[in-house]
C-alpha cells in the first residue's frame, strides 16, 4: 500500500466515524446565534488560523452571519503579541469586540487548547471569556478536545485514526465539517458560485 493509498484510507475512516449529532446540534446552535441576532467570531491557530479566514468568508457569504476572526487583522495581532503576550491576544480582542450574550464564538484547533500543557493558552483564554459573558462556545478540535470539548455547548472530535497523523488530518477534515455547515440547508441563505451557474 502507497503512503497515498493509506493516508485516504485513514480520511475515509475518520469520514464514517464522525459524530453526526455533534454535528446537528452545533448547526441548531449556529442557527441560534444567527436567529438571535449574534455575532460569531472564529478562533484558529496556524493552519487554523488560515482556516478561520476562509470560514469567515463562507459564514457571511453563504450563510448571512456577522463573522470575524482576530487573526484576519495582522497589525493588530502582532501589536497584542508583542506589547501583552500570545496567552491574551485573543481574548483581549474579543473584549475590544465587545462579545456578549447571544455571541459565539467557533474554535478551530488540533488540541483545543490545554492550560496544563501550555498549549493554545489564547484559545483557552478567550473560551473563558465567551463563558464568562454568556456567549456560546463551538469546536471543531482533535485528540480528545481539549478544553474547547469541556466547556463547549457543542464540539465536534475529529477522531484520531492514525497518532502519527493527528494534525494533517484533524486540519483537513476541519474544512470538510466546516463547508458541511455551510451547506446546511438549516444555515446557507446563498448558493455557491458555480452551483449557481447552468
Amino acid at each position: 500500500m502507497t503512503f497515498t493509498d493509506q493516508f485516504l484510507k485513514e480520511s475515509a475512516a475518520i469520514i464514517g466515524q464522525l459524530d453526526v449529532a455533534s454535528i446537528e446540534a452545533m448547526t441548531r446552535g449556529l442557527a441560534a446565534v444567527r436567529e438571535d441576532g449574534g455575532r460569531l467570531f472564529i478562533l484558529g491557530v496556524g493552519g487554523s488560523a488560515g482556516h478561520a479566514s476562509h470560514a469567515v468568508n463562507d459564514f457571511r457569504k453563504l450563510c448571512g452571519f456577522e463573522a470575524y476572526a482576530p487573526t484576519d487583522n495582522v497589525s493588530e495581532l502582532t501589536a497584542r503579541v508583542n506589547d501583552e503576550g500570545w496567552d491574551t491576544s485573543f481574548s483581549e480582542w474579543l473584549k475590544v469586540s465587545r462579545l456578549r450574550k447571544g455571541d459565539g464564538i467557533l474554535v478551530f484547533s488540533v488540541g483545543g487548547g490545554s492550560r496544563e500543557k501550555n498549549v493554545s493558552v489564547n484559545l483557552v483564554k478567550s473560551i473563558e471569556h465567551a463563558k464568562e459573558v454568556g456567549a456560546r462556545v463551538f469546536g471543531i478540535v482533535g485528540r480528545d478536545g481539549g478544553f474547547t470539548k469541556q466547556v463547549a455547548d457543542a464540539c465536534v472530535i475529529i477522531p484520531t485514526v492514525s497518532s502519527d497523523r493527528v494534525t494533517p488530518h484533524t486540519e483537513g477534515m476541519c474544512a470538510v465539517v466546516w463547508h458541511l455547515l455551510v451547506s446546511h440547508p438549516a444555515l446557507q441563505r446563498s448558493a455557491t458560485k458555480w452551483e449557481s451557474v447552468k
